[in-house]
């Protein structure tokens, strides 16, 4: 059964960047992308790579983020 945790502190976000954690984002309730990692971050914007040149770049006041383990 997978654990899925909130994304809420820098502390969060970068354990889940140094650990390659696959994440899911909703944003209005909607489920808008799912299997993708944290490669930076900042105070207002998660930054995210699902492929070799798919980046994501999130608003983290807009969105949610969790962390996704098996």
């Amino acid at each position: 059964m997978p654990i899925v945790r909130p994304l809420i502190t820098d502390q969060d976000f970068q354990e889940a960047a140094d650990f390659q954690y696959k994440i899911r984002i909703f944003k209005d309730n909607h489920l808008i992308d799912s299997g993708t990692i944290v490669i930076r971050f900042t105070d207002e914007t998660i930054i995210t790579q699902s492929g070799v040149s798919t980046l994501g770049y999130h608003k983290r006041e807009e969105c949610e983020f969790f962390e996704v383990r098996k």
